[in-house]
């Protein structure tokens, strides 16, 4: 079993849902983005979901824009997400999802992408901007080198593209809950258990439900329905808030996620 299957199977296992963290790469710095990935992970997360940091995240609203541009802003590049990766993976088994986007995998050559991905310790990829319709070249890398694809269904996906994305996945399936870019929100949206439902009649994997997310009632009540809570926006928040003192963002974000794992349970 890989380590994505593991883990959910796991929280299955404890009747929970997983707790999904994302974080950028590299932000707003490499020691620092180290050691806040190892600080979620010390809180429980199940997978952790690291965004590669791109110029134009269009599937990112602010909190995540910014945290994109001080990791560029502070050198981060393609190769050097790799090595957070590696760095994870000396004291880690946690399965790892690359939050990314096409240019990105294409700009590289898909193939060798893929590749370097699988050998840093990469377990799955979710590729925003790219439909399953399009993602030949990509399924075809992921299935030689065993990369998990991850794909995502929108409230506005119609009934009839469900089979296409369930059939794509291997990984698991990301239920974007609320329609336009990622961020905090005040309320969840009211229809996720219908649309949870749903998915599962064209899919045996996991369904992880993400976007707006971000305290651990809203976690709970997602976790209800889902095999999955992803949290973001409110975890990259932390990072912002604690530029001056970079030092205290980790034992801070630690406590933080350690509240919104809490809601999984």
């Amino acid at each position: 079993m890989d380590r994505i299957a593991a883990s959910f199977a796991r929280a299955r296992q404890e009747k929970r849902a997983a707790f999904v963290a994302y974080l950028c790469a590299g932000d707003p710095d490499f020691e620092t983005s180290l050691a806040a990935c190892r600080a979620v992970i010390a809180a429980g997360t199940d997978v952790l979901e690291i965004g590669v940091p791109f110029s134009d995240p269009l599937a990112d609203g602010l909190t995540n824009q910014l945290a994109a541009q001080r990791a560029l802003d502070g050198g981060m590049t393609a190769a050097r997400v790799f090595d957070l990766v590696r760095k994870i993976r000396e004291t880690s088994q946690v399965p790892i999802v690359f939050y990314t986007y096409y240019n990105l995998v294409f700009s590289n050559g898909v193939e060798a992408y893929v590749r370097a991905a699988k050998e840093a310790g990469v377990d799955g990829m979710l590729t925003l901007d790219l439909p399953p319709e399009e993602a030949a070249d990509v399924q075809a890398a992921c299935r030689k080198h065993d990369l998990k694809t991850v794909f995502i269904v929108a409230p506005t996906t119609p009934a009839s593209r469900l089979p296409v994305i369930g059939a794509a996945a291997t990984g698991f399936i990301y239920y974007v809950s609320r329609e336009g870019v990622t961020g905090v929100r005040d309320q969840i949206a009211t229809n996720i258990p219908e649309a949870v439902a749903a998915i599962k009649k064209h899919t045996a994997l996991p369904v992880v439900v993400g976007f707006g997310i971000s305290t651990r009632e809203q976690v709970r009540q997602v976790a209800q329905s889902a095999d999955g809570v992803v949290v973001g926006s409110a975890l990259v928040n932390v990072i912002k808030a604690g530029l001056a003192d970079r030092a205290a963002i980790a034992p801070k974000l630690q406590a933080v996620a350690t509240d919104l794992v809490a809601g999984t349970r």
